[in-house]
């Protein structure tokens, strides 16, 4: 990769990311954040289930359940609660002065 792609990709991301807030205020249902977070997570396992062509055995049902609703349950339906509630602009305010 060359440099300018470098900045590119660095600067994409937090674009993409930010968009998130107009897009859930503007072109979204209002009041219906679980409904946003479950229709934002579910196709990516779906798709994830359909990639590993296998299920969890034993143990690995809990796990699966637990990671699952930690790292995309829970955030994404903790993300459109605050997108609907947190006007973005100070919600871009907060994103600036966070450490990295």
């Amino acid at each position: 990769m060359t440099r300018s792609t470098d900045v590119l990709a660095t600067a994409l991301a937090p674009a993409i990311w930010g968009s998130t807030y107009i897009v859930t205020t503007e072109l979204l249902p209002p009041d219906y954040p679980l409904t946003v977070a479950m229709l934002r997570a579910l196709p990516a396992g779906l798709l994830l289930l359909i990639w590993a062509r296998q299920l969890p055995r034993g143990i690995w049902w809990l796990r699966s359940f637990l990671l699952g609703s930690l790292n995309f349950a829970l955030f994404w339906a903790m993300l459109f609660v605050t997108a609907y509630r947190l006007p973005g602009g100070v919600a871009a305010t907060l994103g600036a002065i966070q450490t990295h």
